[in-house]
This record gives structure tokens, sequence and C-alpha cells, in this order.
């Protein structure tokens, strides 16, 4: 198996797990603060992951791998929170149509753009959507925002390991003056 294979094998089943952890989060603590007197369910930032990673799974095993990871993390989540599950995996599916629209072209001109701008719209559709579904679409209006916020911390998080990996990676390559 390539490099390429296991990086994708890898980042999906992270993947599938932080779906499962997001649901079991949201399912033991509830919501929890994020910043700026917001609120957000506990698992916003196991998910805020989850949105790098699939970004990671397309790049490397392509979009159906995605989709075939967000169903088997829906599936496995039914078992830990049968509540959010379903939610959980429209949400998912829904804002991986917009992160197909969004990061595919922008990845080409670059990448950290892609990550940044698929990861915001896709927090949006899929903190909308999985309020809406598990909690009633009155909590909408109180709640995305936190949940938009807390996903995007972890992404300014995760984009900052990728640049420092991209940068170590560059350096090993370039040779160094004797």
């Amino acid at each position: 198996m390539n490099l390429r294979a296991v990086l994708g094998l890898t980042a999906a089943a992270a993947f599938v797990a932080t779906i499962v952890v997001a649901n079991h989060l949201t399912t033991r603590y509830g919501f929890v603060p994020v910043g700026f007197g917001l609120e957000a369910t506990a698992g916003t930032y196991a998910a805020g992951l989850a949105l790098t990673l699939r970004d990671a799974v397309q790049e490397t095993l392509g979009r159906v791998a995605v989709v075939l990871a967000i169903v088997a993390g829906a599936t496995v989540s039914w078992w830990v929170a049968p509540a959010f599950a379903v939610a959980s995996g429209v949400a998912f599916l829904a804002s991986e149509l917009c992160d197909f629209a969004v990061y595919t072209p922008l990845r080409d001109r670059t990448l950290v753009g892609g990550v940044i701008a698929s990861n915001l719209v896709g927090a949006v559709v899929d903190s909308v959507l999985f309020l809406g579904l598990a909690f009633g679409w009155g909590s909408v209006a109180g709640a995305w925002q936190g949940q938009v916020v807390g996903k995007m911390w972890v992404t300014l998080a995760t984009v900052g390991v990728l640049v420092a990996a991209r940068a170590a990676l560059r350096a090993r390559r370039t040779p160094q003056p004797a």
C-alpha cells in the first residue's frame, strides 16, 4: 500500500472517529462556552476537526470515500448517540456537498485558502442543519453562531499545524549550504 493510501485511510478513520466523538460529547455534556459569550454543543470542537479531516480524505481517497466515511460515522454514532446520529449524518452530507463546491475549485490555487473557505461554509451549513434536526428549528437562531465559532477555532488550529508541517517538509527537501 502506498503512502497516499495509508494517509487517506488514517484520515478516514480519524474522520469517522470525530463524528462519533462529537455526537458522544454532545449527548454527555450538552452545550459549552466557545468564546464571545456564545455557546455550542460540546461536540462542536470534534466536528470542527472533522471538517479539515474530510478535506484530507477527499484529497487522498476521493469524494466517494468521504461520503462513505460520513455514512460510517453516522452508523457508528447510532450505537453511541442515537438521538444525534441521523441529524449528524444529514448535516455532514449536506455540508460536504457545499465543501465539494468550495474546496475542490480552490485547493489548486491555495490549499490553505480552500480549507479555510470550505470549513467556514461547511461549518455554517452543518451547524444550522444539525441544530435544527437535533434540537428543533427554534434552537437554530440562538446557537448556530457559537457552533461556527467553535468549529473555526479548530480550523485555525489545524491550518496552523498544516502550514507548519508543509514548511518543515520543504525545509527537509531544500539542500542546506555547507
